[in-house]
């Protein structure tokens, strides 16, 4: 089990998939969340998880304020695990007399997502598996760049032995920081 950190949502607990996923520690998520809102960036915005797993990172966004979270995870089982906790979100925003945020679960890949979505969004979280190729992430990235607003936020989670994400035109780094085994790398979009 993970948790919800704060917002209207918080110590709500959140279910993970028993198998296939790695959830982003709490302090990891902490460290993300605290940045975004230090940014002013969170409250009213359109969130995108891709490679969602629980769905842990863009409901905590739902939690904070944001308006809009799109879920993205092939897994069938990790998506059900998705939908169920996006559920308890929104029991938790009209608990709490919350505006209930918009919360989606796509269940198919992040590239054919990519591929049909006209949507854009302000923040997107990219917490692909360890193992995803470089070349992979770089594809994704590429495909994701016209799904960003303008100035909007890109936060890239790998593993501290990763190389840098090879960045496409439309994006620029922002800064990296390194939590442990854990390095988030930030990208704003020109």
């Amino acid at each position: 089990m993970t948790r919800i950190i704060a917002g209207f949502a918080g110590s709500q607990r959140l279910a993970v998939p028993s198998a296939g996923t790695r959830p982003t520690s709490d302090r990891v998520r902490e460290a993300i969340f605290s940045a975004l809102q230090s940014r002013d960036l969170i409250t009213g915005s359109a969130v995108l998880d891709l490679y969602a797993g629980s769905g842990a990172l863009g409901l905590e966004a739902a939690s904070r304020g944001a308006a809009e979270v799109t879920l993205v995870e092939k897994s069938p089982a990790a998506a059900r695990v998705a939908r169920a906790n996006g559920t308890i979100i929104h029991s938790a925003a009209a608990a709490s007399k919350a505006t209930r945020p918009r919360i989606t679960v796509a269940a198919q890949a992040v590239t054919a997502f990519l591929g049909t979505s006209p949507a854009r969004y302000d923040i997107v979280f990219v917490d692909p598996p360890y193992d995803l190729g470089e070349a992979e992430l770089a594809d994704t990235l590429h495909r994701l760049v016209h799904h960003v607003e303008s100035s909007g936020t890109v936060v890239v989670e790998r593993t501290s032995r990763s190389p840098a994400p090879l960045l496409p035109a439309g994006l620029t780094l922002d800064r990296r920081k390194d939590y442990g085994e854990t390095t988030l790398w930030w990208f704003v979009a020109d």
